[in-house]
């Protein structure tokens, strides 16, 4: 399977998906995003929505917490703090 293609801001976001949800045994709620990447609830729920649309992760509307890593984690960048 080729590796998958993403800007270094989606990356970004995607390794802190991951580490979230690996350090807590749940997906990250929106705010848990927002707060961490310090943009707006708007910004958090874009990304996540572009994340969905570009079909590198996964969630169930309406359910909370319910966000997937689609991508293999070995392709994903090293989580930088913000």
């Amino acid at each position: 399977m080729p590796e998958p293609q993403f800007t270094e801001k989606k990356g970004q976001y995607l390794a802190f998906i991951y580490a979230y949800s690996t350090i807590h045994g749940f997906p990250p709620a929106i705010f848990d995003i927002q707060r961490f990447f310090a943009v707006s609830g708007a910004t958090a729920q874009n990304m996540v929505a572009r994340l969905t649309d570009l079909g590198l992760i996964s969630r169930m509307p309406g359910a909370p917490r319910s966000i997937e890593i689609l991508v293999d984690p070995g392709c994903l960048p090293v989580l930088r703090r913000h």
